[in-house]
């Protein structure tokens, strides 16, 4: 088991947030990043970081977005639709779609909200 997965969800959000208003992004932007990806509202994603749900928890209880598989890149030097382990492919998606967000790419697109037919015009 990867040390990354006892992590409390509590310790690596502040890193996220920090990392996200160094670019000019906002915490109500990584909020929404994290609802999307997880299912999760704001009360369940402040009941996580008050009770210090781990990470393996935390994704455990969450209702992943059907269009996870649209997430793809690398992050941490692997591409992320290649990760065999689904813990560690769920972590680092939202790891992946934090550091789009910190790139300053528009959240439509972070959110994977374009429209399929035009991702294939490009």
């Amino acid at each position: 088991m990867s040390r990354i997965f006892a992590t409390p969800f509590a310790d690596i959000y502040p890193l996220y947030v920090a990392k996200i208003e160094r670019k000019g992004r906002t915490s109500a932007e990584l909020d929404e990043v994290i609802r999307w990806l997880t299912g999760f509202d704001d009360e369940a994603i402040a009941r996580h970081l008050a009770e210090r749900t781990s990470l393996e928890q935390f994704f455990a209880l969450a209702r992943l977005n059907p269009q996870v598989d649209r997430i793809t890149g690398v992050i941490c030097g692997v591409r992320v639709e290649e990760i065999d382990d689904p813990l560690m492919q769920r972590i680092r998606y939202l790891d992946k779609l934090v550091d789009e967000l910190a790139k300053g790419r528009p959240m439509v697109k972070v959110l994977r909200q374009e429209p399929v037919a035009a991702r294939g015009n490009r």
